[in-house]
């Protein structure tokens, strides 16, 4: 069995999901982050701009910054209601419509009467959008929280911004923990760049789409037929009842993660391919795969059911 990533039709196309512009707390334009992005090689960014009040409840029009070989999809990140901790909830809706009716968040901290974190989430997905679970851990956020956002299609394993910002970038802790409660969950590596610090072009997913178009790609991110990486390639997963066989990029470590306690590696040089006996997974519901490049750059498998 191969994953469907890298068996569906296509190609990988590389995109941030999570990114600021000066329509909200960003410092530049946001047809100056497109070029950014564009000239850095990518083929699309989702202009994520904080849905509030303060800012005017920004969905950013990037519609004329696309061109043949770069394309945007629309988004924003949006907040309402208080998590445990009493802070305001961070929700990651791409792919949200331009006339999506915005919460009641004046501002960035919680108020009486807001619709939940949960609820909001349950309606932009409702709306079409790939709704995605921000930066856990620099949110504070527990494990309850995070099993409260019911529609999300994904949890940020990797936040470039909160890894350059204060060393809180994982999202694998809560990842795990709800896949193992049976949660269908994929992962997202992104930048939430704002540019005002280095931020910028350190996680990015690897979308399978026939074309770079953002119908397409929104589909293909809502079936999971992608990867995320800070750098390595995943050029393949395939699983037998005998064993998993990755080949990648060169890599010094393949390392597969399961239920609980389960996981196993493999070590090596400028390794480009690695096998690894499924029996050590035998128990688990679900495995993923993390590749570990020279300079400790990783990429990230969506979870796989057993």
């Amino acid at each position: 069995m191969s994953l469907s990533a890298f068996s569906a039709p296509g190609k990988f196309w590389r995109g941030n999901l999570h990114t600021h512009s000066n329509l909200s707390d960003g410092c530049l334009s946001p047809e100056e982050v497109c070029r950014r992005y564009m000239a850095e090689g990518y083929d699309f960014i989702s202009l994520t701009d904080h849905l509030i009040g303060q800012y005017n409840y920004p969905i950013a029009d990037t519609v004329p910054f696309r061109d043949t070989d770069f394309t945007t999809i629309l988004g924003a990140e949006c907040h309402s209601g208080a998590m445990e901790n009493g802070e305001l909830w961070h929700i990651l809706a791409v792919g949200l419509p331009a006339d999506f009716t915005p919460p009641n968040a004046p501002g960035f901290h919680p108020i009486a009467d807001q619709e939940s974190g949960p609820q909001l989430a349950a309606r932009a997905r409702e709306a079409g959008a790939f709704v995605a679970v921000a930066h856990p851990q620099w949110s504070g956020m527990t494990l309850h929280d995070a099993r409260s956002i019911e529609a999300a299609h994904a949890i940020e394993i990797y936040n470039h911004g909160c890894a350059m910002g204060c060393d809180r970038p994982d999202g694998s802790f809560y990842a795990d923990l709800l896949l193992s409660e049976g949660r269908d969950l994929t992962l997202v590596a992104t930048d939430d760049a704002h540019f005002t610090e280095p931020d910028h072009f350190g996680g990015w997913v690897m979308v399978k789409a026939t074309e770079n178009d953002p119908k397409l790609l929104l589909d293909a991110l809502k079936r999971g037929d992608f990867y995320s990486s800070q750098g390595p390639e995943i050029r393949s997963i395939d699983l037998s009842d005998e064993a998993i066989k990755v080949t990648c990029s060169s890599a010094t470590a393949v390392i597969v993660q399961g239920h609980g306690s389960a996981a196993q590696a493999v070590h090596g040089q400028s390794m480009t391919q690695a096998v690894i006996p499924i029996s050590r997974f035998k128990m688990s519901p679900w495995i993923r795969i993390t590749i570990v490049d020279r300079a400790g750059k990783r990429a990230w498998s969506n979870p796989i059911s057993l």
